[in-house]
Order: C-alpha cells, then structure tokens, then sequence
C-alpha cells in the first residue's frame, strides 16, 4: 500500500515540473525522487571531495607566510587572533 506525503513550500509550477520529468523519464515519482536525492548527495560529496583532497593552491610555504601577515594585521587593528 502506497503512503502520501506531503512537501511544504513547494508551487504549482515546480510540481508540474517534477511530474513532467518522472513521466519523460518513466517512472513513477517516488523512485524520481529518490533518484534526484541519490545525484544531489553524490554531487556534493564530489564537491567536497575536490575542496579537501584537490591539487593546493599554495604551498605550505606560503601559506604559511600568508598566516603571519594576516596574524601581523589582525593584531594591527586590534582583532582577537
């Protein structure tokens, strides 16, 4: 037996939308959603992914020095450091 559930916020434009694209797609929109849920978490881990584990912009070295400048300003002006 199916359950109905209810998502708040979402107009009539965006329903028709997502009932459209599971029909094109042929199949029924639970699995639609689940699909989508399933690319959304995929999509940010691989973002993430990328942020924290991609090719450094600086070398350890600079940014080190990069550290002691802002440290050096931050001090300067009277911010916590």
């Amino acid at each position: 037996m199916t359950e109905v559930k209810t998502i708040k916020d979402v107009d009539e434009q965006a329903w028709a939308e997502f009932k459209s694209l599971a029909a094109k797609n042929n199949v029924k929109m639970g699995v639609f959603f689940k699909t989508m849920l399933n690319e959304y978490k995929k999509s940010t881990n691989t973002f993430w992914e990328r942020i924290l584990n991609g090719e450094k912009i600086l070398s350890d070295k600079e940014a080190d020095e990069m550290e002691k400048v802002v440290v050096a300003v931050r001090k300067e002006h009277g911010f916590r450091v």
